[in-house]
């Protein structure tokens, strides 16, 4: 049976949710136990991408349900819909970790334990990795959500090394740096918000139907022209909804031919663009005569 994108994409969600469970339960015993609020920051943040991750296992779910009455175009704006959700959890956890770092940098407490840095090592290596695996299957697939989930991994490397930044100063500098790790979490929580624009554009531009695909557009017009009768192509309008691509193409052909030569020309040329470019939703075929324009 084939593998779908929806497939690889469900694929890709379990192993985050399995991933940033462990991942939490881990800092956050190692923060508890080792005096590290960047630790526990970090866990704030992983149990936060719990959470997503069960969003985007939803979204990817529902929007890969096939077209019906209601909804001709199927069902994949529903996965830039989640992508938004997925955003809000994002400045959630980057509002609460930046609260909390501020209320424990105002708040004497002990050095982090050195123990901490060996776990935040291990973090980053374990995290950067899962970055790099779901985003490598968000771009097979397409799918915006799952490309949201792959920056969780990676926000959460990224507040992992600002924790070892923090961690480390506080163990060389000594008494009197024991806020460093908090100071650390709190630039964490500032790069989690730009994360979060940066993947909550994207999908503002696939609602509002964006131009975004030049690339696909290219893919099109190389591929048509290679269809006996098409002589060019004129206007192409590409939108992304879900993990599929919906085509508007006008395509050039012989003035001369029948209506029924062109009809059957376009369904050709709409077999053939399915058959040599992946991830395409409704192809609609425009006929022009050349000598039209």
């Amino acid at each position: 049976m084939e593998v779908t994108n929806a497939d690889k994409a469900v694929k890709a969600t379990y192993f985050s949710l399995l991933s940033n469970t462990a991942l939490a339960i881990a800092k956050g015993v190692a923060g508890y136990f080792g005096n590290s609020y960047a630790l526990i920051a970090d866990a704030i943040e992983s149990t936060a991408d719990i959470f997503s991750s069960f969003l985007v296992l939803f979204g990817i779910k529902y929007s890969s349900r096939p077209a019906d009455e209601n909804h001709p175009y199927g069902h994949g704006r529903a996965e830039a819909l989640i992508t938004f959700l997925v955003v809000g959890f994002l400045i959630t956890s980057a509002t609460v970790i930046a609260y909390e770092s501020i209320v424990n940098i105002r708040t004497p407490h002990e050095l982090p334990k050195p123990w901490t840095l060996i776990v935040l090592g291990s973090i980053i290596l374990w995290k950067e990795i899962s970055f790099r695996l779901v985003m490598r299957k968000s771009r097979e697939t397409n799918s915006s959500s799952l490309k949201a989930d792959a920056w969780h991994h990676r926000s959460d490397a990224i507040t992992s090394v600002a924790a070892f930044i923090g961690i480390s100063l506080a163990l060389l500098c000594g008494p009197g740096y024991e806020s460093a790790d908090d100071w650390a979490a709190l630039f964490a929580s500032g790069f989690i918000l730009y994360n979060s624009y940066l993947i909550f554009r994207p999908a503002l531009g696939e609602i509002m139907d964006e131009h975004l695909y030049d690339d696909v557009v290219e893919i099109i017009r190389n591929e048509a022209v290679k269809v006996p009768g098409i002589i060019y192509t004129e206007k192409c309008f590409v939108r992304k909804a879900g993990m599929v691509y919906h085509i508007d193409l006008h395509a050039v052909v012989d003035g001369n031919l029948s209506v029924r030569k062109g009809h059957e020309l376009a369904h050709r040329l709409e077999k053939f663009l399915r058959d040599n470019i992946p991830g395409l939703g409704n192809v609609l075929i425009h006929i022009e005569p050349n000598d039209y324009h």
